[in-house]
């Protein structure tokens, strides 16, 4: 029997899915043509963000690699364009001359960014947001400039200026409401929203009417309908999306606002169909994921010849994290003269609930910082519960009832999937699944935004029992090997593996390379394992740790020397100084913990810099201890009350060079003042009378975090012992690039103080870390005395400006 030849029109998420689907239905029953605009396989979009934060690449958030189209066997042809469809004939054209028949075709061209009709859109340095090369435009645009202006406070808008400022620039957000995300929030937790932005360093402007991008041919700012004016070498166009629809309408397949559809995703063309963002049905043109993927999944089964339910439409909900921030809505949200409302608002934890009812059903709602209840209340406003019901919910959690056990089966865990209650228990129960990784990879719950991950946690500990632990949940290092970082841990030690490219093959690793998240982590491990032996791998060093300083946007570097506590001599200032004239230095700049930045340093200049210096490497760029910050302390201060200038510089000339997890910073102040801010530090030193307190844990960063008072000791020696066991059971615990902030809530602050607080512990932990310093040393030093690193680190090596 000939398989049935199906051709996909676009390469996204809605498109991928439905062919996901047809394939769990017909596996091996149909010949799969797809094609996509874009140069890459099928990837998250909700994660674009992330990549222009600079957490994460095109790898990591990719859905289906190269080897899922080959694996099944689908004909993706990337970077083509289908430019016309011969409806009679059943043949698609594309830019490069293809032509390819179909028995079915799939529309899913997606959408393209609204771009306002304004005078000055077409200069340089405007951009819409909204695919991976938006992305690489931004961040190249970051490398040169430093004022940036995002026209949209929607989500999109928001994630834009997040990523922005995240790549150093300074943000205007304008939006034409006077409330951001006013589709989706009420004015209530809008204001909330702005607030928290604000203080992570958002500018808005509400209520402004962009009339014109000012410039000549490059953007020089924005000029709004009140007169007033803005500076901006880069605009940023956030303002909604439209369906691209000009193929089917050159096509002569009908349109109205979208490709026009039934409740079965078909066309009134014969076999053809439209699915996602370009498709309109009943006159709705959704732009969330979760309704698309329900659309996949009806045209899947129709395309397989199933009987099945028709798609009826969806009720619009939005559950995600803006900058870090947990937002919810679903339903109606405005409130009006017919509708009543429950309501509360805690200032301190800073969350917000409203619940809409009209005639005692319930119809909306909107949560602000703690988004927990979203999933049980969207199943209220779709099935239009009444209020009761609700209530008596609440009063069931409140006895300490289970949320999800007294879910129906038929609610949704993943809105983002369209995956229920029903379908994660029989996928655990029939497939013996046992953590979240393993419901992911079977169900697809939680593989888009990942925000109903812990809600699976909680469904896989009610279904299992006593058998489920979530201290036991693993996530995989990559997307190169299934193992969690505590399994490739295990196997090195097992294994004695000695080598990342030894790790990567005897493990099983899907890519033989591996890639730029797992290369560096490995490295780590392996050195963290057996720090006598291992070798460290350069070529498995992000550019900044190979090339030991920091590489700026211009492709120039800075240095920052060592100045143990923060404390420094005439000496030292001369020096800086004469190697700041002798080098043409352009800018010298006290950093936040306490040490000089000589920034604008040549690579081919570094080593003579070092050299010239005669001074340790600060480590500024390094996961390693970073500063640690001191206040001038008993000496001076006449409220000091220890010597922390002492102290500071012991902890930092004994932990100093030994690589971390993450970057790691101190601080000892000598008072309660706490002049050094170490409330705030990875770890922090307080002196108070005859006594020190050591805090954890704490992020004075992005995501803002007081620490945690671990311990209250007498004398220093306790501290530096106390330190040196927190820092090794840190390098021993902690994933590669986590933060201790994130380390400590995930291990629990009791449960590390548990095993700091056991003497025999301590003196282990402290061993083990002496172990790892002994074999330290200077990376400046190491590189002036090495031919060898001069030549393949700073004369043959070319370092492109913007790497990271």
């Amino acid at each position: 029997m000939s398989k049935q030849k199906i051709v996909l029109i676009g390469n996204g998420m809605a498109g991928v899915r439905c062919i996901e689907e047809m394939l769990k239905i017909q596996p091996n029953h149909f010949e799969i043509t797809i094609f996509g605009s874009e140069p890459h396989p099928n990837y998250n979009r909700i994660l674009l963000s992330k990549v222009l934060q600079g957490d994460t690449t095109i790898d990591d958030i990719t859905l289906n690699d190269w080897n899922w189209y080959e694996e099944n066997g689908i004909q993706l042809y990337t970077g083509e364009t289908v430019t016309h469809i011969d409806t009679a004939k059943q043949v698609v054209y594309s830019d490069k001359d293809r032509e390819v028949r179909y028995d079915q075709l799939i529309l899913a061209t997606g959408s393209l960014p609204f771009i306002l009709p304004i005078p000055g859109v077409d200069k340089e340095g405007v951009t819409g947001f909204r695919d991976i090369q938006d992305c690489e435009k931004m961040m190249e645009y970051s490398n040169k400039y430093k004022k940036a202006a995002v026209i949209g406070g929607g989500l999109l808008g928001l994630e834009a200026a997040r990523g922005l400022l995240d790549l150093g620039m300074e943000v205007d957000v304008v939006h034409l409401s006077d409330y951001l995300m006013d589709r989706q929030l009420d004015p209530a937790a809008s204001k909330l929203l702005q607030k928290e932005l604000e203080g992570q360093g958002m500018n808005f402007l509400l209520g402004k009417n962009t009339q014109e991008v000012i410039g000549n041919t490059h953007v020089e700012g924005l000029r709004f309908s009140d007169g007033e004016e803005i500076k901006a070498d880069l605009v940023v166009m956030a303002v909604g999306i439209k369906p691209h629809i000009q193929l089917a309408i050159d096509s002569e397949i009908p349109v109205n606002r979208g490709i026009i559809v039934n409740d079965y995703m078909e066309t009134n063309i014969p076999n053809v169909y439209a699915v996602g963002e370009c498709a309109e049905h009943r006159g709705v043109v959704y732009g969330l994921v979760a309704p698309l993927y329900e659309q996949g999944k009806v045209l899947a089964k129709r395309i397989c010849g199933i009987e099945g339910d028709p798609y009826e439409g969806t009720v619009l909900s939005t559950q995600l994290k803006v900058s870090g921030v947990d937002v919810f809505s679903a339903g109606e949200i405005f409130e009006n003269e017919q509708t009543k409302t429950i309501k509360s608002f805690n200032d301190w934890e800073g969350t917000y609930k409203n619940v809409l009812i009209q005639d005692g059903k319930i119809i909306g709602a909107v949560l602000f910082g703690d988004t927990k209840e979203g999933n049980k209340l969207l199943s209220f406003i779709n099935k239009r519960a009444d209020v009761t019901e609700y209530l008596e919910a609440e009063k069931g959690e409140e006895a300490g009832a289970s949320l999800v056990a007294t879910m129906p089966n038929e609610e949704i865990i993943c809105g983002c999937n369209g995956v229920t209650k029903g379908d994660i228990v029989q996928a655990i129960e029939s497939q013996g699944l046992t953590s979240v990784e393993e419901v992911k990879g079977c169900t697809s719950a939680s593989r888009s935004c990942g925000g109903c991950k812990s809600l699976v946690a909680d469904l896989l500990e009610c279904t299992l029992g006593d058998a489920f632990s979530k201290s036991n949940q693993k996530e995989p290092i990559c997307s190169c090997t299934t193992l969690s970082r505590d399994d490739v841990i295990a196997e090195i030690r097992e294994k004695n593996l000695t080598h990342t490219r030894e790790v990567m093959s005897v493990l099983g690793w899907t890519t033989s390379e591996g890639c730029s998240k797992c290369r560096p982590a490995l490295n780590y491990y392996l050195g963290m394992v057996n720090p006598l032996e291992y070798k460290d791998e350069r070529e498995s060093r992000y550019v900044n740790e190979r090339l030991h300083a920091n590489i700026q946007k211009d492709g120039t570097f800075s240095v920052v020397p060592r100045m143990y506590g923060g404390v420094t001599n005439s000496d030292q200032l001369r020096k800086i100084a004469d190697v700041a004239d002798k080098y043409n230095v352009p800018l010298l700049k006290v950093t936040g913990g306490q040490r000089i930045d000589m920034f604008g340093v040549k690579k081919e200049d570094l080593p003579k810099v070092w050299a010239d210096l005669d001074m340790p490497s600060g480590y500024a760029y390094g996961k390693t201890l970073r500063t640690v910050k001191t206040c001038v302390g008993e000496s001076f201060c006449r409220f000091g009350t220890q010597d922390s200038m002492g102290l500071g510089i012991a902890l930092e000339k004994k932990f100093e060079r030994v690589g971390t997890p993450h970057k790691f910073k101190m601080a000892v102040s000598a008072c309660p003042r706490n002049c050094a801010e170490s409330g705030i530090k990875d770890l922090g030193v307080v002196g108070v009378d005859g006594a020190w307190e050591i805090y954890v844990g704490g992020n004075g960063g992005t995501h803002l975090r007081a620490a945690d008072l671990l311990c209250k000791v007498k004398t220093s020696d306790e501290v530096i012992e106390i330190t040196g066991a927190y820092f090794q059971y840190y390098r021993e615990t902690a994933v590669y690039l986590e933060r201790t902030s994130v380390w400590v809530e995930r291990m629990g602050l009791d449960s590390i103080r548990a095993v700091i607080e056991d003497k025999q512990n301590r003196i282990e932990l402290n061993q083990r870390l002496n172990e790892a310093l002994s074999i330290l040393q200077d990376p400046w030093k190491e590189a002036l005395n090495s031919d060898r690193i001069l030549k393949d680190l700073y004369q043959s090596v070319k370092v492109p400006a913007g790497v990271k």
